[in-house]
């Protein structure tokens, strides 16, 4: 992994009770569970929930719950509008918003309706993750409150760029396979692809046999990029959201 990607320090908008949790983090976990796992056997996509980890303790410190009605995700999932909102456990204060309009799956050489979602805390914008157009491999773009582009996220790829490369967070013959991660580069970096230097990872973990069988729930572990403040982390956190209702939901 490289340097850390270059940054400036600003004022940071995000709530207090945001701050609390994440100034000092580096790394983070996120574990999607399911409410009404019994609508996920009759074909019926149920509300995401997520539980928030702090990853050097396994502190459980905030949870998620999509907002949106069942009509909503029976008739347009996995491209259907939602909010989510993550609260503090306890004083269920807002951390973080996360609202996903509905676009036209994530998908190659389209000239319009891409995916994206906005990332906001306490009611102030932290910014947005926004699908590119790419040929192969599908290309993402995290842009601050102000519209300024931050961080290029892609998954990892081998063949020049064409492919992507499944080996790449570990052994194949073992759970190295198992995994799927999303590589955060800094916006000024132009070679991305391949085994060029990232700042950051969102990484999705193999499951348990448990899980698999009950639901289609998700686990995944964030690194930071060592510069990113508040709100560029609560981006980040929104984005692997983000690509988990783009990319996994449903997918298994």
């Amino acid at each position: 992994m490289s340097l850390a990607a270059p940054g400036t320090q600003k004022m940071e908008r995000c709530s207090e009770a945001l701050k609390t949790h994440v100034s000092d983090a580096q790394t983070f976990s996120m574990r999607q569970t399911r409410k009404g796992w019994c609508q996920e056997c009759m074909g019926c996509e149920a509300q995401d929930e997520y539980k928030f980890y702090k990853k050097d303790d396994n502190e459980h410190f905030a949870t998620g719950l999509e907002d949106s009605s069942f009509c909503v995700r029976f008739c347009l999932a996995p491209c259907h509008p939602f909010k989510l909102s993550v609260l503090e456990n306890g004083t269920k204060a807002e951390l973080l918003t996360l609202d996903r309009p509905c676009a036209c799956r994530v998908g190659s050489c389209k000239c319009c309706c891409y995916q994206e979602a906005t990332i906001t805390s306490g009611g102030q914008p932290m910014g947005s993750i926004k699908e590119q157009c790419f040929c192969c491999v599908p290309r993402f773009k995290a842009y601050d409150a102000d519209g300024k582009e931050l961080y290029k996220v892609h998954q990892p790829t081998c063949v020049g760029g064409m492919c992507i490369n499944c080996c790449a967070e570990g052994n194949p013959c073992g759970k190295g396979c198992c995994k799927a991660s999303f590589r955060i580069y800094p916006a000024s970096q132009d070679k991305t692809d391949g085994d060029a230097p990232y700042v950051g990872t969102i990484l999705k973990k193999p499951k348990s046999a448990k899980t698999e069988v009950l639901t289609s729930a998700n686990a995944f572990d964030l690194t930071f990029p060592e510069s990113a403040n508040s709100d560029e982390k609560a981006l980040l956190i929104g984005s692997a959201m983000f690509f988990n209702a783009n990319f996994f939901e449903g997918a298994e």
